[in-house]
């Protein structure tokens, strides 16, 4: 392949490393330090304006042979993946003052656009690698006392653990197929050989790990809590998704079968319960987030156990309306002068009173996360349980979806102490966020959008 089409196949990522190194450069620049959001948000916008258009000309190409190629699916992903980081990278205008937050961002982005092309395990491991670490880095960023330290500690282990996991899962995968291919991975899933089955079963597992899946999920509670509201941000819609997304891509369309399928079940479906039920208990609202979305990771890998043909395209739907979402319930939290008051869901009781904008934009958000009709996050769930029982799983699907029903309880909570309960005293209100009414505004237009035309949307994908 020559370097035109080396560059094409490339240029979203392309675009994203050219946003780091404007950024960097300008910070470099004597004088005081200089916000690095224009440069940052204007390359993160081309990156997928480019995706998105590379996807409907139907471009395809491999610029590495074996290692790194390019699909019309792979670039939707993609496009909805850095679309959704648009919205992050506007909260994070008011938090972060300087370029760190920026750079770091986009640099993570850059290791999802290569997990979502990885063609071996080595590509897919650096892309992992390159995504995690900078966010161990976001955790930390806003440093609040011991509790982010902690939070970023944690997640650096079990990051760390799931890497390791993914290694040798990828070696014993290696030692039966003879290959580093992904798609040794697929010929591995429908394997009698112990060896393969073995190496399916770890890289499954470095998966739960990243995805934060009972039992691997204890870091996601402490490191959502201990980050900032756009690092929570981040991690619940842009990482959850992009590891779900080269999921998808790394069993392609392989049949689930045998102790495989039920890995891929019953785990799931303990994370749709424990997460449901663990939060209810929950006093934090990034907390509550952080198990809301330990429960979503395991509708999304319920995915995995439907037909082959419909993964992607259910997992692409439910990603981009779970971001949603949770960008929007992030961007509309009212701002306070100590985080952790901002922080305690009963600082929402009365907020319809004082803040009746940004109390619809988290009720509808908390609709949509229970899977409350007609908004997008029901057909999410309803594509997934739908391909669910097409592939014969119905008693998996019919547990699932009464796990789902579990979470109603804690969303409806919000809304009632929003609009029912009686209003705090506001005396440690912080400034208003300057891009949150915008980027709520940008998250709402979307998700009204996928309520609408839920077909038009599907069909793309």
């Amino acid at each position: 392949m020559n370097l035109r089409d080396l560059a094409l196949a490339m240029l979203p990522e392309h675009l994203l490393l050219a946003g780091i190194v404007v950024v960097i450069l300008r910070d470099l620049l004597p004088g005081k330090p200089r916000d690095g959001f224009a440069p940052a948000f204007a390359f993160l916008l081309l990156a997928a304006l480019a995706a998105a258009f590379m996807a409907l000309v139907w471009y395809d190409g491999s610029p590495f042979a074996g290692q790194f190629s390019v699909a019309p699916a792979d670039l939707t992903a993609k496009a909805v993946v850095f679309g959704l980081a648009l919205p992050v990278l506007m909260l994070s205008r008011d938090e972060f003052a300087d370029a760190r937050f920026p750079v770091l961002m986009l640099a993570s982005l850059y290791g999802i656009g290569l997990m979502l092309s990885s063609d071996s395990f080595l590509t897919l491991f650096v892309g992992l690698e390159l995504m995690s670490l900078p966010v161990y880095v976001l955790v930390v960023l806003a440093y609040r006392g011991p509790r982010s330290a902690e939070a970023a500690l944690k997640y650096l282990v079990l990051g760390g653990a799931a890497s390791a996991t993914l290694l040798m899962g990828a070696a014993l995968v290696y030692g039966a197929a003879g290959s580093l291919s992904t798609a040794a991975l697929a010929a591995a899933l429908g394997s009698q050989d112990t060896m393969a089955i073995a190496g399916a079963m770890l890289v499954i597992a470095a998966f739960f790990l990243k995805a934060a899946i009972v039992p691997f999920h204890a870091w996601a509670p402490d490191a959502y809590q201990g980050a900032s509201v756009p690092a929570t941000a981040y991690m619940a819609a842009i990482v959850k998704g992009g590891v779900l997304l080269a999921a998808v891509r790394l069993f392609g369309q392989a049949p689930l079968v045998g102790p495989v399928a039920d890995l891929v079940a019953i785990l799931p479906l303990a994370s749709i319960v424990w997460g449901n039920l663990t939060a209810m208990r929950q006093g934090s609202f990034r907390r509550m987030i952080a198990y809301s979305s330990i429960a979503h990771a395991g509708y999304l890998f319920y995915a995995l156990l439907g037909d082959g043909a419909g993964r992607l395209q259910a997992v692409l739907f439910y990603v981009l309306a779970y971001g949603l979402m949770n960008v929007l319930a992030f961007a509309a939290l009212p701002r306070r002068e100590r985080d952790e008051d901002a922080d305690r869901i009963d600082s929402l009781r009365g907020l319809y009173s004082r803040a009746p904008f940004a109390s619809l934009m988290i009720a509808v958000a908390m609709l949509s996360l229970a899977g409350i009709p007609p908004l997008p996050g029901f057909v999410a769930k309803f594509l997934i349980f739908k391909n669910v029982m097409a592939a014969g799983h119905t008693l998996y699907a019919v547990l699932g979806l009464v796990g789902s029903y579990l979470g109603i309880y804690f969303y409806l909570r919000v809304i009632q102490l929003m609009f029912m309960g009686e209003a705090e005293r506001d005396d440690g209100r912080g400034a208003p966020r300057r891009l949150m009414r915008s980027a709520s505004l940008i998250a709402l237009a979307a998700a009204l959008a996928l309520t609408i035309f839920p077909g038009w949307f599907i069909a793309q994908f």
